[in-house]
């Protein structure tokens, strides 16, 4: 029988106790103080007032285990109001980028499949390199897909996609990447594009033989226990179609979704006065993609995502089960020397303006990565010490602004930082 804990109870306890793959401990045994983590509650609490989210999960790790875990506001509030739950599921959306996509190109990067340096073209033969009206040309090669130093468009045309090949049609969305005109010389600028990280997904898919979301729940998911992450989380009817439900698909037959069960929190209301539930908020990857994107399209909870984090702290391995190599880590959070002004690493961002997440106590040496549905990872290696706030500021309708609050948040997580 398991032993759940309340907040109160967690931070007054001075045992350890399991929280998924994470021990969950009081702050004060990692040196962190209980009462300044409240201001971190105080920040949200006042986003939550503020109308700029529903809700929100926040996580802290710190030394491998978990030292703060708690919930805010509700999970859904249209068509009526749910509760937030640390058990929530959440559209990840861009965080599915560092999290899948970058770090199963890594796998293969290990296993001598792939170099940062190899063009893009060699492994996909119609994906053109940038020219100049045939006088001048740059070859696109995999780090610049990585660092979003290519020169891809931010994204594609998604209606007219679907009018013209039909819906889902994840080959004919490679295509029209493969062939589009590119905005800049690779190399020479940054311009962050959903585009990079789904030519990324096929050269995954090419090397691997498998679709990225079998290769990623084979080499990263299910070694690390995180049994409640995937691409496509809820239910499917008869047809194989999505059904529109807060019920996960590991949920037994006529079970409801609750606390206890990890419902998903829904995110935009759409035309018809449904809202998306268990489908991925990125239209690209919804509707062109069928919901397996390189650049969106995983879910998962804070419990999962804070196993992942402290497999990365730990050199790539967690539990006996290693995912990557420590050089391989330390590839990942570090950026190419040529490209050092652009600040993305391999998978994860240094400092840009998508970078304010960090806050401005965290150490230099802080990766992480958001999601435009309004997640947020922070992993600072010096200080060992992760930060995950997860909302649901796209729900009901896509209006809010998080962005601010998630720096908020780590000022006052890293202010409560003593030891």
């Amino acid at each position: 029988m398991k032993i759940r804990f309340s907040v109160i109870g967690l931070l007054l306890c001075c045992h350890v106790a399991w929280a998924g793959n994470l021990p969950r401990v009081t702050p004060e045994s990692v040196g962190m103080s209980s009462e300044r983590l409240k201001n971190a509650d105080a920040a949200i609490e006042q986003a939550i007032k503020e109308g700029r989210t529903p809700g929100a999960v926040l996580a802290v790790v710190r030394h491998g285990k978990m030292a703060y875990l708690k919930a805010y506001g509700n999970r859904q509030v249209y068509p009526e109001k749910k509760p937030m739950t640390v058990q929530t599921v959440f559209d990840l959306a861009s965080c599915s980028k560092p999290m899948s996509t970058a770090t199963c190109a890594m796998i293969l990067m290990e296993r001598g499949q792939l170099r940062t340096l190899d063009a893009v073209n060699t492994i996909i033969p119609n994906f053109r390199s940038w020219s100049v009206e045939g006088k001048d040309s740059a070859t696109i090669r995999v780090v610049n897909l990585f660092t979003h130093t290519s020169g891809l468009p931010s994204y594609a045309p998604v209606a007219e996609l679907k009018a013209k090949y039909g819906s889902p049609n994840p080959a004919a969305t490679m295509d029209y990447i493969a062939t589009c005109k590119r905005d800049f010389k690779p190399g020479t600028g940054s311009q962050y594009s959903c585009l990079n990280y789904i030519t990324l997904q096929n050269i995954v898919e090419k090397l691997a033989g498998k679709s990225l979301r079998d290769f990623a729940t084979e080499q990263i998911f299910k070694p690390l226990g995180m049994e409640h992450t995937d691409y496509l989380p809820c239910k499917q009817n008869k047809k194989g179609l999505w059904v529109n439900t807060d019920s996960p698909r590991w949920l037994k037959e006529g079970t409801k979704a609750d606390g206890e069960n990890y419902p998903i929190a829904p995110t935009e209301r759409q035309d018809d006065g449904s809202v998306l539930l268990g489908q991925v908020h990125d239209p690209l990857a919804r509707v062109m993609n069928g919901g397996v994107s390189g650049n969106a399209g995983l879910f998962s909870t804070a419990d999962d995502i804070a196993v992942f984090c402290a497999m990365l702290q730990n050199g790539g391995e967690w539990n006996g089960q290693r995912v990557l190599s420590p050089l391989a880590v330390k590839a990942m959070r570090t950026i190419p020397h040529d490209l050092m002004k652009f600040g993305r690493t391999l998978g994860w961002v240094i400092y840009s303006p998508y970078a304010s997440n960090a806050g401005d106590l965290l150490s230099q040496e802080t990766y992480g990565h958001t999601g435009y549905s309004g997640t947020s990872i922070l992993i600072d290696p010096v200080n060992d010490i992760s930060i995950i706030l997860l909302t649901n500021c796209v729900h009901p309708v896509d209006k809010s602004n998080v962005i601010r609050l998630r720096a908020l948040v780590s000022n006052a997580v890293a202010g409560s930082v003593i030891k």
